[in-house]
């Protein structure tokens, strides 16, 4: 089903009225529009008149504000995006991927949850009037936001996991340690969970199992002993000072900062980002129509594996066991796999995008 952007942009603000917010109620959803690019500049300087942190507004003109997308032929090529086609991008970023689609003749709704995101997308895809419409929310939640949008369904899905290029740069949001910034890591950043928070106040044993479970880190009873020692003598509140810590007890081998894996299990924890992969891939095949193709990019195992798993079960139409005595249909069967295998980007891609060495695709076709 396509749908134009402008008639339900009116029809949001209708709604609305007299409300004091924009959006629909319980389903997470919130239209970028100009208005709201021109409320983020007074919001920013307000914030520069409290000598607070401001907004990342005066970047938005630049187009290295997200670099190219990873992995765009092999998008194009699973998605088929022609026109009549309608795709849920459900990780926008700065709009790299939705751009190609609409290039094609694809609609386009967008959907992240990081307002800089979403504010310089809009702008970046403007041009294309009806064909795209921004939406603020989780891509999990994709079943209430097409529900809320009055659409039955979409005819393509992605999602290409992990930080943006411009939340890597931008200190200020605390997702890298190649510069100091405060300890913050929300993709969300209405959330009330941060990095510092979980640095400051969980339990040394809550530390460990996490940095272990999402850093898949060998030290980390050491690494959580070490930040429990460091936060009695002060606060910990910025990046650098948590990769100095880390640096005591993990030594630099070759050129992989050693605060690496600690720093991916914070996010992970932070956004709960398995948690929101596997919602999301289950809402997914729910929104897609018949037909409907499902991509995937992760940037590590543990994504991954969690999509692996997914995709296999959801396309195998037996189950088997050995306390069975036969297969019994799968219950789950909705899916087939275009490939076995993840698609991995090519050798000139990572020469020329080396963000994308650590990418897989996987493409599932609803049944």
């Amino acid at each position: 089903m396509i749908i134009s952007i402008k008639p339900w942009l009116e029809m949001a603000e209708s709604m609305n009225q007299g409300q004091g917010k924009r959006g629909v109620s319980d389903g997470g959803v919130a239209l970028s529009r100009d208005y709201e690019l021109e409320a983020l500049r007074l919001e920013s300087e307000l914030r520069r008149e409290r000598n607070e942190q401001p907004l990342h507004f005066e970047t938005m003109s630049r187009m290295d504000f997200y670099h190219k997308p990873v992995m765009g032929q092999e998008i194009l090529h699973a998605l088929r995006p022609v026109s009549g086609r309608q795709v849920f991008d459900g990780t926008l970023g700065g709009g790299g991927h939705s751009e190609m689609l609409l290039q094609k003749g694809a609609h386009v709704i967008g959907c992240d949850q990081d307002d800089d995101a979403l504010s310089y997308a809009s702008r970046r895809l403007e041009k294309f009037g009806d064909c795209f419409l921004p939406v603020k929310g989780n891509f999990a939640r994709v079943d209430s936001i097409l529900k809320d949008l009055g659409i039955d369904g979409v005819d393509g899905m992605l999602m290409d996991l992990g930080v943006s290029s411009h939340q890597l740069d931008e200190a200020a949001r605390g997702f890298s340690f190649r510069a100091d910034g405060p300890l913050d890591m929300r993709m969300d950043q209405g959330s009330d969970l941060s990095a510092k928070v979980i640095v400051n106040e969980w339990s040394q044993e809550e530390l460990a199992d996490l940095i272990w479970k999402y850093g898949e880190e060998r030290k980390s009873r050491q690494v959580a002993s070490a930040i429990v020692k460091a936060r009695e003598e002060s606060v910990i509140e910025t990046t650098f000072q948590l990769v100095e810590i880390v640096s005591r007890v993990i030594p630099r081998v070759g050129r992989k900062n050693p605060a690496t894996r600690v720093f991916q299990a914070l996010r992970i924890a932070v956004n709960r980002e398995l948690e929101v992969l596997e919602e999301g891939l289950k809402n997914a095949v729910e929104a897609l129509s018949e037909g409907g193709v499902l991509a995937v990019i992760t940037f590590h195992s543990l994504e991954d594996r969690i999509v692996k798993h997914f995709m296999r079960n959801a396309s195998a139409p037996f189950l088997d066991r050995p306390e069975w005595p036969e297969p019994r249909p799968n219950p789950d069967y909705c899916l087939r796999l275009p490939n076995r295998k993840a698609i991995v980007p090519s050798e000139e891609e990572v020469h020329t995008n080396p963000r994308a060495r650590s990418a897989k695709l996987r493409v599932a076709v609803k049944r």
